[in-house]
């Protein structure tokens, strides 16, 4: 989520993480718990696999906001397979 050439802004982060927990206590979608798990058990720190999920959901925002598409689950599941 943090890349040192870009402007970093803590408040939004915290926001995109919040969603993050968000979907996986609610298990909406699914998918975003079962890509945590597969982080997990793959040796990723909770915290880094949160933020990896987190730049899934930034790309998935970019695309409804910047590009004016609706959500796409498959899109974004897409996003969170690519996570390694």
């Amino acid at each position: 989520m943090y890349d040192e050439g870009t402007t970093f802004n803590p408040r939004l982060k915290a926001v995109i993480l919040e969603v993050v927990e968000n979907q996986i206590r609610h298990s909406n979608p699914p998918e975003t718990q079962q890509t945590l798990e597969r982080l997990l058990a793959a040796g990723y720190p909770r915290q880094q696999a949160i933020e990896m999920i987190g730049s899934a959901v930034v790309e998935e925002i970019w695309a409804v906001l910047h590009d004016g598409k609706p959500f796409d689950r498959v899109r974004f599941t897409t996003l969170l397979d690519q996570l390694s």
